[in-house]
């Protein structure tokens, strides 16, 4: 989680603690939010599982892939 902060950090210019509560917000929405599976890979996501690269890439993953769910497209 610390990877999607810095970045969350350095594109927008907030504070780490501003970003840290921001990051913990939104995941903690789609958490709560999302289908039990998508929520599940979600909280593995978070627990540090293994493979794929690292967090905030795999986050950029799901959260991408999100888009074909909620009726959006990825933009690349």
């Amino acid at each position: 989680m610390e990877d999607l902060i810095r970045q969350v950090v350095e594109r927008t210019g907030i504070s780490e603690e501003q970003a840290r509560t921001a990051v913990q917000t939104v995941l903690g929405y789609l958490q709560n939010n999302l289908p039990a599976g998508v929520s599940q890979q979600l909280g593995g996501l978070l627990g540090g599982a293994a493979g794929g690269g690292g967090i905030a890439d795999r986050a950029g993953d799901l959260v991408g892939g999100l888009g074909g769910i909620l009726g959006g497209g990825k933009k690349d």
